[in-house]
């Protein structure tokens, strides 16, 4: 039997899918129209749907993403390899995620032994997660990153199953770009928890280090050979932006230079 395109699931993987991304341009949703009415997604289920997404997207998006750094800690940072480099570039995302409305998240390891993170940073962020664990997502970080259902108002809990309207979700951010100290430790063990959360996880290679180069380098390569997507501070930064016509572009461009 010829499996239904469910479009409903297609929005869910694509927030963003109704919204211009470029000046001019028509709405995602406008091309996986044609593409239906083409059969061009004839046969597709979810599953087939969600492996679709990591192939077409190819490349950021500020409406799908989430920020996370990672340990910027002031006891920690002084033996990163050059560190200084690596916390200004954190410093730029998270000025550049303020700015374009992307949430942006901290993770603090064993603050009493390792301090506080830096404190710039540490106004950028959301919340910071202080955790003892290596893997943020061993502590809770998955369930900051995941949109809470909206409850339903009034006494709808004591209505019949049948009669009671299904739970909302906000829409969900499921690309998250991260960074942080050190790479083959806290960040490494971050970003392969999330990939098996079913994040699409891009590490952005320039903001991040560790005490060693060559252990930064083994991360960077563990990374990649898990999928993960492996990104510079200004790649970041100017697809988020998508054209020299964004509101934002002035602005943003006034903290790279």
């Amino acid at each position: 039997m010829k499996k239904r395109f469910d479009a409903n699931a297609f929005l869910r993987f694509f927030p963003s899918a109704g919204q211009r991304r470029r000046p001019g341009a028509a709405p995602l949703a406008m091309h996986i129209a044609a593409l239906c009415s083409a059969g061009g997604f004839a046969g597709c289920d979810n599953a087939a749907i969600a492996d679709r997404k990591r192939k077409i997207s190819m490349l950021l998006d500020s409406f799908e993403s989430q920020l996370v750094l990672v340990d910027y800690q002031e006891r920690l940072m002084p033996a990163i390899f050059e560190g200084a480099a690596v916390l200004a570039n954190a410093r730029l995302l998270a000025q550049v995620a303020q700015q374009l409305e992307v949430p942006v998240w901290g993770t603090e390891q064993n603050p009493s032994k390792l301090g506080a993170n830096d404190a710039q940073l540490r106004a950028l962020c959301h919340k910071t997660l202080a955790k003892m664990q290596f893997s943020a997502v061993e502590e809770g970080l998955g369930e900051w990153l995941r949109p809470p259902a909206r409850p339903q108002g009034g006494n709808a809990r004591s209505l019949p199953k049948h009669l009671q309207k299904p739970q909302t979700q906000e829409a969900e951010r499921g690309t998250i770009v991260l960074a942080g100290c050190e790479a083959h430790v806290c960040l490494l063990q971050t970003a392969l928890d999330l990939v098996e959360e079913e994040f699409d996880v891009w590490v952005v290679t320039d903001a991040c280090s560790s005490r060693t180069e060559r252990n930064r380098d083994a991360a960077f390569d563990r990374l990649a050979g898990a999928g993960v997507e492996l990104v510079t501070t200004e790649m970041v930064v100017f697809e988020w932006l998508g054209s020299c016509e964004h509101p934002a572009f002035k602005d943003v461009l006034a903290l790279i230079k």
